[in-house]
């Protein structure tokens, strides 16, 4: 395997010290590495891996130098539209390297929703016109950076490193810190689903989905009433918002992460204009870090989201921290009739036992529907 060291050195003896993404599973190891070693203006964890290219955009126009932006595959969406618009060489010609999980290579097993985005990486990219490398764990990397960096420039536009599974060498960050918040993520939604009964409920990607469905296996409720988002980070209160609209009798939770409501904050205004939705409510599960892909931290840290909530026009707007502070506002929440906004602190904790959904994204699907169909 790559020493993540190795790695950031070679990355700094081809000048390379400007580092931004989002980060991915395959690369926390790398990015632990990163994090530890760089300074907070010298890599910056983004929204977006779209804004991420524009950070490096800015980089370059500034500076001269070649950014450094990674993400997992399924970034790729974010990032198509600032690559294509504004670092192409037919528009600007920037040059950066971009650094891509690979998740769901084929011949590999992956969760869902990164099968068919492994099936077609490599497709997007030559779509796209990206020159790429392939990186694993017997790679010569200085030879894959120098290369990439050289192409970069040659060709004024950017270039990617794909990312096998396994390929960097394990690396714990020195900078990880425990958090002395009451409540976990777990414990705080098996409060929330013992509570509000029939209510439809929309959970973000990652493991936060997961827990909802071993809670509700625990306690034996069936998963219809669930609609597991178990990809496209971000959009997750956007989908709850198409439901609530349509099923305006009904409540419905959304439970939401501080990443995903990081990436695509917009969406929060859009909840706010909506005067006649009264049916709305957006639970943020807040423990200030990427959870499901490493524990880098998100920058929700110097956010105040209900400030945020207020200025969006969220109609209730509720911060809580412990157990009996959410079950003394669980009631309020569910009697608003309005866009009701609930922050949860949490820890950082989550069980390394934690499984996977047993039932297919298809099922989870034709079940819900049926909930919703009365």
């Amino acid at each position: 395997m790559i020493s993540p060291k190795l790695f950031f050195e070679e990355l700094k003896s081809n000048n390379i010290d400007f580092i931004t993404g989002v980060p991915d599973s395959l690369l926390k190891n790398i990015i632990a590495y990163i994090t530890d070693n760089s300074s907070e203006e010298n890599h910056i964890i983004s929204a977006n891996e779209g804004a991420a290219v524009a950070l490096a955009v800015g980089h370059h126009l500034a500076t001269n130098k070649v950014p450094f932006v990674y993400m997992q595959n399924s970034g790729l969406g974010n990032a198509v539209n600032p690559i294509l618009s504004i670092a192409d060489e037919m528009v600007y010609g920037i040059p950066m390297i971009l650094m891509i999980g690979w998740r769901g290579e084929p011949n590999l097993k992956d969760e869902p929703q990164h099968l068919k985005q492994g099936i077609v990486t490599e497709n997007i990219l030559q779509s796209i016109g990206i020159p790429y490398q392939i990186i694993d764990a017997d790679s010569d990397a200085k030879k894959i950076i120098a290369k990439a960096k050289m192409q970069a420039l040659e060709l004024e536009k950017p270039v990617a490193i794909l990312v096998r599974k396994n390929t960097f060498d394990d690396y714990k960050s020195e900078k990880t810190s425990k958090s002395d918040l009451e409540l976990s993520r777990e414990q705080a939604i098996e409060i929330i689903l013992n509570f509000i009964d029939d209510a439809i409920v929309v959970s973000t990607t990652g493991k936060t989905s997961r827990e909802v469905f071993e809670i509700r296996e625990a306690l034996n409720h069936g998963h219809h009433k669930d609609f597991l988002t178990v990809g496209g980070m971000g959009h997750t209160s956007q989908i709850a918002t198409g439901i609530a609209l349509a099923k305006k009798e009904e409540q419905v939770f959304c439970l939401d992460g501080d990443g995903s409501v990081i990436m695509h904050m917009g969406s929060l205004a859009t909840v706010g204009h909506l005067q006649s939705l009264n049916n709305f409510n957006h639970v943020i599960l807040n423990n200030l870090v990427h959870d499901s892909v490493g524990g880098q931290k998100t920058v929700a840290s110097t956010i105040n989201f209900c400030d945020v909530a207020k200025a969006c026009s969220y109609s209730k707007i509720i911060s809580v921290s412990t157990r009996n502070e959410l079950k003394t506002v669980l009631p309020e929440i569910i009697a608003h009739k309005g866009r009701a906004f609930l922050e949860i602190l949490i820890n950082r904790e989550s069980r390394k036992d934690l499984g996977r959904p047993t039932t297919t994204t298809k099922d989870n699907k034709v079940a819900f529907k049926n909930f919703l169909k009365g």
